[in-house]
């Protein structure tokens, strides 16, 4: 029998992408990295990619920004598609996990840090990232 596979927790933005892993067991997620966005889309896909070499990715959940009526934006758009660009190229499942108000959770988690606002801002998209992918991990152990 094959060990259990880690899910990747992505918090997907136009400037930094928030990277959270989650332990095989599914039920502990942790800050990763954030990841520079800028550039071609697969080049960008491949440095999310490579990011994670070092874990036995199994799944991905990317946070999916709604507006506070459910609905999709513009945004969202480009979400799906980022999502798209990294199953073809990893060939495993995507989920997709509303984000709304998880950069304000993040904020939140380091509301009390001793952290400038400089380290501040260049971990939030990790805790955010963090935030989608705990939320996606108890909403899977609600399920079994």
């Amino acid at each position: 029998m094959s060990s259990p596979r880690s899910f990747c927790g992505v918090d997907y933005g136009t400037k930094r992408i928030g990277l959270a892993i989650g332990n095989p067991e599914g039920t502990i997620a942790s800050p990763l990295a954030a990841v520079d966005a800028a550039g071609p889309p697969d080049e960008v896909v491949r440095r999310v990619v490579g990011t994670v070499t070092d874990y036995d990715v199994g799944g991905w959940v990317v946070g999916l920004p709604l507006n506070m009526d459910g609905t999709e934006g513009p945004q969202a758009r480009l979400v799906r598609a980022f999502g798209e660009r990294l199953a073809a190229q990893t060939h495993q499942p995507v989920h997709y996990w509303d984000e709304r108000l998880s950069s304000d959770a993040a904020d939140s988690l380091m509301a009390r840090s001793s952290l400038t606002h400089k380290k501040k801002k260049a971990r939030r998209d990790a805790l955010a990232a963090q935030v989608i992918l705990q939320s996606f991990l108890d909403a899977r152990s609600g399920d079994e």
